[in-house]
């Protein structure tokens, strides 16, 4: 079952990456000072990242928890 937990444990680590990736390109776009025509467009861009990012995350949860389950 150690297998299942670190699988899961990667999963988190790329779905934390994701989230901190967008919350970056967050940044930098309110730092910009786009006119809000941009700042919509890069939202629009990054919000679909984020959301897989946080799905992605949620589910290696499931999974670390379910190995610590089934071990």
């Amino acid at each position: 079952m150690d297998i299942i937990v670190a699988i899961g444990a990667g999963m988190s680590v790329i779905g934390l990456a994701g989230i901190v990736y967008s919350i970056v390109t967050v940044m930098k776009a309110k730092r910009a000072n786009l006119p809000d025509e941009e700042m919509r467009a890069k939202m629009s861009k990054v919000l679909p990242v984020n959301l897989g990012a946080l799905f992605v995350s949620v589910l290696g949860l499931m999974t670390v928890a379910l190995g610590l389950m089934l071990g």
